[in-house]
């Protein structure tokens, strides 16, 4: 099949490169000229030639205000693309814009699957990341080849909505522990500890976690570089707390997280690593957590 890609951020143009490497046929569209180039696929210059011709366009895109001018704008995909074809959605969205935006896709006669992915921009580099797809099964099985060369994991999790529930489950747990585990890494400072120790003692426990393992080390280096701004975080809490008043769930954990997510974002900028939100901490106590030998950026391994 031939495939179109939208949106080549930090996950997107890892995601592209996956699919670039599997020799399936791309043609790629960014505003910026340079992640196109980094690509080194052929390039398209707009959404709607990129879709033009292509069995299925896939987005990775930062909001559903911008899913959605890619998509229905007059020189978005649906302008572009043929009866038939796939739109493979792999924003983070809410689910009621992925049903809205559906609906929207099929009045063109174009069917959608939802893919957004979890696991971080290291693992999507080598196709690592895993898939939480939603729609219909026949499409998901159509285009597994190419969602398996982007993901090593590839979980249906239901019809439409299904996925962007569970993605945005995901990466509310992955904020909660973030605060949690600055919390414990300033603890183990303040207490007079190791904190290369003191990590590879939370790493060895029960108190361990995927974040730990892997943002705590971009913390105790300091470049706190974990290729994900203050402002996605805020938009995926804000989802999660959207989703915990209608489904009836008291978050508050989640809020919690969210109120000093949004502290950090109004001390260090939308732009800022997420991960800066422990910085929060170290700046109340003017004391940091840093510790010899950890990396500047996560390696897959």
């Amino acid at each position: 099949m031939r495939y179109a890609f939208i949106g080549l951020g930090n996950l997107g143009g890892k995601l592209a490169g996956c699919l670039l490497r599997a020799g399936i046929p791309l043609v790629v569209y960014d505003r910026d000229p340079q992640a196109v180039a980094a690509t080194g696929a052929p390039a398209a210059a707009s959404p709607r030639a990129a879709a033009a011709g292509a069995d299925a366009v896939i987005t990775c895109l930062p909001s559903p205000v911008v899913s959605e001018a890619v998509l229905t704008g007059p020189d978005g995909i649906l302008a572009g693309m043929a009866p038939g074809a796939t739109w493979i959605e792999m924003s983070t969205l809410d689910r009621d814009s992925v049903i809205r935006l559906a609906a929207v896709a099929a009045a063109h006669g174009v069917r959608t699957l939802e893919s957004p992915v979890t696991g971080g921009v290291h693992l999507a580099a080598v196709g690592a990341v895993t898939v939480l797809a939603g729609g219909d099964a026949d499409l998901l099985e159509a285009h597994r080849p190419a969602l398996a060369a982007m993901g090593r994991t590839i979980l249906h999790m239901g019809p439409l909505g299904s996925a962007a529930v569970m993605k945005v489950i995901t990466n509310m747990l992955a904020f909660i522990h973030l605060v949690a585990d600055g919390e414990a890494l300033m603890l183990a400072r303040r207490g007079g500890l190791d904190l290369a120790q003191a990590f590879a003692a939370i790493r060895a426990s029960s108190g361990n976690s995927f974040v730990h393992e892997t943002e705590g080390q971009l913390i105790l280096n300091g470049s706190y570089d974990i290729a994900f701004s203050m402002d996605l975080a805020c938009k995926d809490l804000g989802f999660a707390m959207g989703f915990g008043q209608e489904f009836g769930v008291p978050l508050d954990l989640a809020a919690r997280t969210a109120e000093i997510f949004a502290r950090a974002r109004a001390s260090f900028g939308g732009t800022a690593q997420s991960t800066m939100v422990v910085k929060l901490l170290e700046d109340a106590l003017a004391t940091d957590l840093r510790a010899p030998g950890f990396p500047a950026r996560l390696e897959a391994t």
